[in-house]
This record gives structure tokens, sequence and C-alpha cells, in this order.
């Protein structure tokens, strides 16, 4: 019987989405994934605990499109955690508090990847090695990288006996490299839910001995969960009772901003269900002089509304990128909201973020030696690549001609994979 051929994983394990890919004889394959409505080969990044005393320690455990099914069948017996790639890098991040059990960054990604890989049909056994992407920079306050990599070989050491990390916008420029046959200098511009990166890249000519050459990174932590975040506080926060004040003694006070911060971060949201913080907002609500917004804050996290807020807030992004006003609707936990949006308004409360990641577009292309002059070509990939604002930072420097698209949330496992069949591997991995 003749034996497979072996294969290399492309991994982008992202902050929102997963995707997989696998590459034999230089051919570079998307995983489907199954899902409660079909097969798809995006992965959401979310994971779902439940009690259940049938299961061995108690609490069940559900990934991807499966976590967001069974939260939406029992919301409040759940607990929905989603972005947690972001606390990758954090030393603050020790473990996450879920039904009573402690859960570190390890544990958390080690079952998201069971569950993934179970989708998989065993498309992912028995590979030679894996190449996960990485963000040139880690999301986070002073993010470690070191920790990160700890991490991370926890986590997706058990996929193949070589385990490579390469910057996620590489992965995207090799796959963009398999659809040219000319060659190109091109800046990769990788938009995903927590991290902004950006590589400049020699594409040579088809056929060549090396394909492509890294000429310089750069990367900065902010991208569509910051965006998020700016939605939230804007449209939200102010009714929880952010901007308010308290009473201490004799004295007013303004409400500490710490638990407003968590609230409008996704990857921290969903563990403020837990008896230490809904103690602290007990204690607040008793002395804020606006108790009902408190109450409101409360009712939101005991009711496990996270995920609803997180979809208000997607849908208002998606259609403030078609039209020049969208509606905010959300509806949980005895908050209601309903607000007229314009993209003008949203690009204005983004414009600090948008800055810092211009910042960084210039620091890849001053470490790479090169000016947008020598650039033939833009990729745009990762979600947020799809937001005006977004791709006006590059029309308006090089023009629409120059802008190539395609494959926004899979380039960078197709290309990933492609990178494992490479002999000078070391020469990509981060």
């Amino acid at each position: 019987m003749p034996q497979p051929l072996p294969f290399s994983i492309g991994l982008d394990f992202g902050t929102t989405n997963s995707v997989a890919a696998v590459a034999r004889d230089e051919v570079s394959d998307l995983v489907p994934l199954a899902a409660p409505g079909g097969a798809d080969e995006v992965f959401r990044s979310a994971l779902c605990f439940w009690e259940d005393e049938a299961v061995r320690g108690g609490v069940a455990c559900e990934a991807g499109p499966w976590a967001i099914a069974e939260y939406l069948d029992y919301p409040q017996g759940s607990r929905f955690i989603q972005s947690f790639k972001s606390v990758a890098a954090s030393p603050l991040f020790e473990h996450a508090t879920v039904f009573e059990r402690r859960y570190r960054f390890e544990d958390l990604g080690e079952r998201f990847m069971e569950r993934l890989a179970a989708r998989a049909s065993g498309a992912l056994a028995g590979a030679a090695r894996v190449v996960v992407g990485r963000p040139v920079e880690y999301a986070g306050h002073r993010p470690d990288a070191a920790l990160a990599r700890r991490r991370y070989d926890a986590v997706f050491g058990r996929l193949a006996p070589e385990v490579h990390y390469v910057f996620e916008p590489l992965g995207a420029a090799y796959s963009y490299a398999a659809r040219i046959t000319d060659p190109a200098t091109i800046l990769v511009a990788d938009f995903g839910g927590g991290t902004s990166d950006f590589s400049v890249v020699r594409i040579a000519a088809a056929g060549a001995a090396r394909r492509c050459v890294p000429l310089g990174h750069a990367g900065v932590g902010i991208a569509g969960d910051r965006f998020d975040y700016r939605i939230v506080d804007n449209l939200v926060l102010p009714l929880l009772g952010k901007g308010g004040s308290y009473r201490s003694f004799d004295k007013v006070m303004e409400i500490p901003r710490g638990h407003f911060a968590d609230f409008a971060d996704w990857s921290k949201l969903a563990l403020m269900r837990n008896r230490r913080t809904l103690a602290e907002l007990d204690k607040l609500r008793r002395t804020a002089l606006d108790p009902a917004a408190i109450g409101r804050m409360i009712a939101v996290i005991e009711q496990e509304q996270g995920y609803a807020l997180y979809d208000a807030v997607g849908r208002l992004k998606r259609d403030l990128s078609s039209a020049e006003t969208a509606h905010f609707v959300f509806n949980g936990g005895g908050v209601a909201i309903e607000a007229a949006v314009t993209r003008a308004a949203f690009e204005g409360w983004i414009a600090p973020d948008i800055a810092r990641i211009e910042a960084a577009i210039d620091r890849a292309l001053t470490t790479a030696g090169v000016g947008l002059d020598a650039i033939d070509r833009v990729f745009l990939t990762g979600g947020s690549s799809l937001m005006p604002r977004i791709r006006r930072l590059f029309t308006d420097r090089v023009g629409e001609a120059r802008i190539a698209t395609g494959g926004e949330l899979t380039s960078i496992a197709h290309g990933l994979a492609l990178i494992g069949e490479q002999d000078d591997i070391a020469a990509w991995a981060a």
C-alpha cells in the first residue's frame, strides 16, 4: 500500500478566527472544519464551558461555532470566552476562573486546539511539521514575547514533531506569491482582531530557488478588538456608570475606570463573572450616585450578555463598511440601546488608533530600508482590512492601482503551510 505524502500544517491561530491549511508537494489546501451549519474553513476562536455531571471533572467545553451554538442554547448557564489570544503575552494573566476552576492560557489553548482538530476529521493527524503564525507585536501592555512562546509551545507542541513560528504577514506574503509569476516588492498589511502587523517582502520570479525574502517588519497591538472597544466606550459604558461618581464617607469621587476597561475588552468581559468582581461591583452600586447604572453593568455580566454585545458591535462595523450611517441595536441585561452612528463619528473615535497604526507602517518601511515608491503592491489581509478607513491608509498614499486583496481570512494559513514545505524554513522563523 502506498504511503501518504508527508505534509505540513499552516495554522493561523487568530484573536477572532482560526484557520488551518495542509500543504503537500507545494500545493496548499484549506482544511474544512465541521460546524453546525455545515463545514467551514474559518473557525471562531472562542470557547464555551458549562457544568455537566456526565463529563469527567464536571465541566464540558466546546470551541468555535459549536461554542457559539452551546452559548445561544443556554447563555446563563454558560461561560463564553473569546479573544483569549490577546492575553498570550501578558504576565498579568495567570488564569481564568470558570465554575470555580482555574484555567491557564495553556489550558484554554489546549482545549481549543483539541476541539478544532476533532472537527478536522483527521486532516491534521500525522503532519511532519506545523508552522504557526504569530504577530509581529503581541497585544497587551508590555507584552512578553518569550512568555507567549512558552505558552504557544505547550498548546501547539502536540500537533507535529516540529513546531515553527512565523510572523503572520509573512504567511500572507507567501500565499500572495503563489498568485503571481513576476518579481515584486510587496508590503503585506495584516489587520486582525488583536494586532496589526506589517512585513515588506521581496518576491522573486516564479521558479527561483528562494521565492520570498523578508526585508523588514513592524506591528502594533491595535486592531479590530480595539475598534470594538471604542464603540462600547462611546455607546454602552455611559449607560453603565462610566463618568459617574460614588460617595466615600463625606467625599464624592469619580468611579474608577478599571471595571469599565475590562467590560469593553472581549478577552476580559466573560471573566468578570466571578465572585470577587461581582462583589466589588455590588459594593460600588451601593455607594454610587446612580446605582441603577452599576446595576445594569452587573446584570449584563451575570446574564452572560457578552456575546450578544459583541454581535451587535460587529454588525455595526460591518454596516458602516458599506454605508455612511448605520444603526447600533443592543438589548440585554436590562440595557436597551438603539442609536444611529455615522461612519465619520466612528472614524473619529478610532483616530488615535489609526495614528499608531500609521506609525507602525512607517516603521516597517524604515526597517526594510525602502520607501513607498519601491513597493509594487500593498497586499491587504485580515478581517479589519475591509474597513474603509483602513483601506484609505494605503489608497491615500499609493492609489487604488497598487492595492491587492483576497483571502482576507484564509491567506495566512494558506501561506504558512507552503512555508512549512521549504528547506530554508529557519530563514522564515520568528
